[in-house]
């Protein structure tokens, strides 16, 4: 088939890989703008745009895909299908009806539960069991076209969203294979959402960052473990942000009030509003991120308040 993919971020790159790998024509590849990045704001590609030049495939970077002269563009590609995996941009339907398939889309997880920006992270911070990726037909409302196919993906105990963004990213390329195989012989079977067990994940916001000790130790684990690594946990450290990487459910008998820190050889403990935690991983202002009996090294913690 003749391909048009469109997205931007590192989830995207495993999709647009198995696809340069595979027999498939990629007729172009849409990416957002270059962006400034690190200190100097330097203007740096995407992800997707550094490895569709490698590939020599064209690259195509408008702010919008709504200006008419766009619009011509894309369906003057004639393509069978467009691939969208985080492109970035809302689709209007002339884009949508452009490709002789239509347009599908990789989403991280298991629709109709988390439509939206975030679903990787709010599945963690829900407490969910397991997630996944839905390669679904994209329409104009948000998430809510037709499922084509799902990959399940089981959330263990310790994982972050980082962990299941790069499992989810493997998995979208694996199911998008299988689609695009049925597509091909004609066997695909679409699946309407069920409105009544939708569910929306919203973007994460930095505020979210900011640990509220009154909360049970298994909630500040799922929300630590759900904002690893954007925008990571923080609290109050001796008047300085202490980002916190990494943390685990202490299960381990006594009581302390919440933010109380207790120091036990080379642990960390701090008490919630039910239980206490371990923490494993923190990150001073400046620093690099240090496992915690590197951090207790150089700091004694023990009888202070985390705020």
């Amino acid at each position: 088939m003749k391909i048009i993919f469109s997205g931007t971020p590192d989830f995207a790159v495993p999709a647009l890989q198995m696809l340069i790998d595979s027999k498939h024509e990629l007729c172009a590849v849409y990416t957002q703008p270059d962006r400034p990045s690190g200190r100097g704001r330097k203007l740096t590609p995407s992800p997707i745009k550094k490895l569709a030049i490698e590939a020599g495939i064209p690259v195509f970077q408008p702010e919008s895909l709504k200006t008419e002269a766009d619009i011509k563009q894309l369906a003057s590609l004639n393509a069978d299908l467009m691939i969208v995996v985080a492109y970035g941009l809302l689709l209007p339907q002339a884009v949508l009806d452009a490709p002789k398939h239509g347009c599908i889309n990789i989403h991280g997880s298991l629709l109709p539960r988390w439509r939206g920006a975030a679903p990787i992270h709010r599945a963690v911070m829900a407490g969910d069991k397991k997630t996944g990726v839905t390669i679904m037909q994209v329409i104009k409302k948000l998430d809510a076209g037709d499922m084509l196919h799902k990959e399940n993906c089981v959330i263990e105990a310790d994982s972050t969203s980082s962990d299941l963004h790069d499992k989810l990213a493997e998995l979208g390329a694996i199911g998008l294979q299988k689609v695009l195989a049925q597509i091909e012989q004609g066997t695909l079977v679409a699946e309407k959402q069920d409105e009544a067990l939708v569910t929306y994940a919203a973007k994460l916001e930095k505020n979210e960052a900011v640990l509220d000790w009154n909360l049970s130790a298994i909630e500040l684990d799922r929300k630590i473990r759900g904002l690893n690594s954007w925008p990571v946990a923080q609290t109050l450290f001796q008047d300085k942000v202490l980002r916190v990487w990494r943390a685990t459910i202490c299960e381990e008998e006594g009581e302390l009030s919440p933010g109380m820190v207790s120091q036990h050889g080379k642990t960390m403990r701090v008490g919630t509003g039910s239980g206490s935690i371990n923490l494993l991983e923190v990150q001073l202002p400046g620093g690099k991120r240090m496992d915690i009996q590197a951090f207790l090294n150089s700091h004694d913690v023990d009888g202070i308040k985390l705020a």
